[in-house]
């Protein structure tokens, strides 16, 4: 059953809008009755209502009202036998105040347009179309991005249609760089969903690209200790902060708001990033298995290079290994067309809500999504920050 809400005799306390949630109408009372005043106080006469894109409106009865389909989404009012042509007049063009005077001409009476608006909005079903933030829009970008809007307006429970999310994005920038497979599809998804500027940068020539053969088989013959000796873990881990220390000056040039890398990195580049305070999301997928993560804030979260201290403290050949992935990978990558869609779908994901709220909001900070076929189903695995990191130099309070 949807949520409900009652047209009856009640205070405005109990209608929601002051942040209590709406009451089930009680068996038997479903009317309006005409003495019956709420006082909208939080909504401005100079708000443009319009019903919540995305939610179809039905009738259950003659007397009540659906709005949504899905239980998880939709609330039924009741007492609603007028509602019908007041919420033919919510589409954002007219103000509440214009919305009461077109529904008095009907007949309908000022107190009856103002319950209905009011457990709409306490229903989470009205937002205030932001018509100075539209009007700039043309109007094909806007039809094109009308579903983006209805979704995170939606997801987030937001009351303004989505506006400030577009805003976001529209502002934003984001880099993509690595595998050419999955970049290009996380590109077309954040593009279609009005992000700004969206930038795919191919691997450098010479390095390992994941997404494509080549037109020799390479020899896979793994590398024994004695040509490829391990220096020891405390070693490496030296190493390893020494440079990143050196690396990680800040580029006053940057101006990029997040990083989507697609592949391993080059220590160069991941200090880099945390120099300029640049947030960055690691998307893999090899041997059947697809990582997103984790989601990387500078100086507030664990970074890549944490997950490779806590893998060296947990098998002491972790460090040998490490050193052969910069120079080989798998060909041909067990990645196939469906993995590769779907770890480009969870990679643009993560990516939107940290423009649409910020990067801290992603399920991937301090962990990483990961999908292991043949499962359907995508896990979430913690990464802390690791003490020995370089990403940890920093004040106690500014650590998560």
């Amino acid at each position: 059953m949807p949520k409900s809400c009652n047209g009856g005799r009640s205070s405005g306390a109990g209608t929601g809008i002051g942040g209590h949630a709406p009451q089930p109408p009680a068996p038997g009372r479903t009317g309006l009755t005409a003495g019956t005043t709420v006082r909208p106080s939080c909504q401005a006469s100079a708000m443009r209502p319009a019903l919540k894109s995305g939610l179809l409106p039905v009738w259950r009865d003659r007397d009540t009202l659906q709005i949504g389909i899905d239980p998880r989404r939709a609330i039924a009012l009741s007492g609603m036998r007028q509602a019908a042509f007041v919420v033919g007049l919510l589409d954002g063009s007219r103000e509440r105040d214009q919305v009461i005077s077109a529904a008095a001409r009907r007949g309908i009476s000022v107190e009856t347009t103002e319950r209905i608006l009011t457990l709409l909005a306490a229903g989470g079903a009205l937002d205030d179309f932001p018509a100075s933030t539209f009007r700039d829009i043309p109007l094909a970008l806007r039809a094109r991005l009308a579903p983006e809007l209805a979704t995170t307006s939606l997801a987030h429970r937001d009351g303004d249609g989505g506006a400030r999310s577009l805003a976001r994005r529209r502002a934003s920038v984001v880099r993509i760089e690595g595998d050419q497979r999955i970049g290009r599809a996380a590109a077309r998804t954040l593009s279609a969903a009005g992000v700004g500027r969206v930038e795919f940068v191919r691997p450098l020539s010479g390095s390992p690209d994941p997404s494509r053969g080549t037109s020799k088989p390479q020899e896979h013959r793994p590398a024994t200790p004695r040509q490829q000796s391990s220096p020891g873990t405390a070693r490496v881990t030296r190493t390893m902060r020494s440079a990143w220390m050196a690396l990680a000056q800040p580029d006053q040039h940057d101006h990029t708001d997040l990083v989507i890398l697609i592949g391993r990195q080059p220590l160069g580049r991941l200090a880099q990033l945390a120099g300029d305070r640049v947030p960055h999301l690691a998307v893999a997928a090899g041997e059947a298995i697809g990582v997103v993560g984790p989601m990387v804030v500078p100086k507030r979260t664990a970074c890549l290079l944490c997950m490779d201290y806590v893998r060296a403290g947990n098998d002491s050949a972790w460090p040998l290994i490490l050193a052969q992935l910069g120079r080989r990978r798998p060909d041909p990558p067990a990645c196939d067309a469906a993995l590769a869609a779907a770890v480009a779908a969870q990679a643009a994901a993560q990516a939107l809500i940290s423009i649409d709220q910020n990067p801290l909001a992603s399920a991937a900070v301090n962990g990483t999504l990961e999908l292991v076929l043949p499962d359907w189903k995508w896990k979430r695995r913690t990464w802390a920050p690791h003490p020995a990191c370089p990403c940890s130099v920093t004040p106690p309070d500014n650590r998560q």
